[in-house]
């Protein structure tokens, strides 16, 4: 789309970053299922890979395809450039990848998606670097979190499992104060129900896959720049404030300004890790996006009927969904989150592991899956599945002890879903 009015999310959820194909005048963004691109001749190919010009090289760094929903997801996000990646998780160690080194740790919130909480508290130390939990609602206990050493402060905005809402202003500015950037994970809430960079976010990671997708066909993840952050305002960033080896000492801050981390994560990112979405991937999403705000809308309509039944359902300890007005977060949605709370929660049932068990294997509607954000519902029991490698005391922090289950609440009738609910719960509790 061109330069001039403002559009509304509805319209550029289907317009931003799309135009006709100039070669056939397609009105869908076409598969461009290629691997390379001809060059125009010698110079136009030397150009482009000394980042002199911006085009097509070779699909691990760059394709059309691609580069319509990255236009499309920096857009919606208020962001100024995006990065595709092959999924969720490879779009966390793209984020960090500019800004750690062996020796550095990112402060991070114990409310994670259990595989966060793997790739942060074991994986990453095969880099040398290191993670500091934290509960964000501590403001205090973050600030104190943060040394000489930190890199990044990172969370989730409606977290996986609980549902939980963060704080974003509140943890920017605590991130800002220290002069390292804020990542939050938005793939939960969706740029429909929360915008992070305009509380104070540096980058925002989403899976892909789940929310923005929404129809469980594809993995895919995704990094988007706010384009605010100094990267050379201090000497704690130096892939991008420094010249850089591989490109002849090009400074990537100094040549490309606001759009320094995503020149550097598809120059070098790309490039190097090769954590690569594929097209056909791209163009499922895209398709996806067209119709978030109406689903989004539907998830949460759905999330708060179905809280407000289970709160009230004697064979249920208590829901953590953050739109229940009896929720410690319920206030933070009108902030954080002002279209709503999101349609993912926990809930813990009477009788503990074994109850759990025997509710997810009685369900009809609800599918057993370890996914989330499909127009499907779908349960999961966390502590015996997502969360199995960590420890009690971690599963507990993050909200997923062994009597309690995760819902993401899909498009379906609310009252079918309900019913699937109570007859699933009395069969748990006999």
């Amino acid at each position: 789309m061109t330069d001039g009015p403002s559009y509304g999310f509805d319209t550029l959820q289907i317009h931003a970053g799309a135009r006709p194909d100039p070669a056939t005048g397609a009105r869908q963004t076409p598969i461009y299922q290629t691997t390379a691109y001809v060059f125009r001749d010698a110079d136009h190919a030397a150009a482009l890979f000394n980042l002199q010009e911006v085009g097509f090289i070779y699909s691990r760094l760059t394709n059309p395809t691609v580069a319509v929903l990255q236009e499309r997801l920096a857009t919606l996000e208020g962001g100024v450039g995006a990065v595709c990646c092959s999924s969720g998780h490879a779009a966390q160690i793209m984020a960090l990848f500019p800004l750690m080194a062996p020796g550095r740790n990112v402060v991070v919130s114990t409310r994670l998606y259990g595989g966060t909480v793997t790739q942060f508290s074991q994986t990453i130390k095969r880099f040398g670097w290191s993670a500091k939990f934290v509960d964000f609602d501590d403001l205090d206990a973050v600030k104190a979190a943060i040394d000489d050493d930190t890199r990044a402060v990172f969370c989730e905005s409606i977290a996986n499992p609980g549902g939980y809402i963060t704080d974003l202003r509140a943890v920017a500015d605590v991130a800002d104060g220290a002069g390292v950037p804020l990542i939050v994970d938005n793939t939960s809430a969706t740029p429909y129900l929360c915008r992070p960079i305009e509380q104070g976010a540096t980058l925002v990671v989403h899976s892909t896959t789940k929310y923005l997708t929404g129809n469980g066909t594809v993995t895919g993840g995704a990094i988007v720049d706010s384009g605010t952050f100094d990267w050379s305002a201090s000497d704690k960033f130096p892939s991008l404030s420094d010249p850089e080896p591989a490109y002849h000492g090009l400074k990537f801050h100094e040549t490309f300004g606001p759009l320094a981390f995503t020149f550097h994560s598809i120059a070098v990112g790309l490039r190097d890790l090769g954590m690569t979405m594929n097209p056909q991937g791209a163009h499922y999403t895209l398709m996806g996006i067209e119709t978030l705000s109406l689903r989004m809308e539907r998830h949460v309509e759905n999330a708060v009927k179905i809280a407000e039944w289970l709160e009230g359902d004697d064979r249920v300890e208590f829901v953590t969904y953050a739109g229940l007005k009896s929720s410690p977060y319920y206030d933070r949605i009108k902030t954080v989150c002002p279209k709503g709370a999101g349609a993912l929660f926990t809930f813990a049932v009477k009788g503990g592991y074994e109850a759990c068990v025997k509710l997810v294997d009685s369900l009809e509607i609800f599918s057993h899956v370890a996914n989330l954000g499909d127009t499907r519902s779908l349960i999961i029991h966390s502590a015996s599945t997502t969360h199995r490698q960590l420890t009690p005391e971690q599963q507990e922090a993050a909200g997923a002890a062994p009597n309690v289950v995760r819902l993401s609440i899909g498009i379906e009738d609310a009252d079918d879903l309900i019913a699937d609910l109570d007859q699933a719960l009395s069969k748990a509790a006999s």
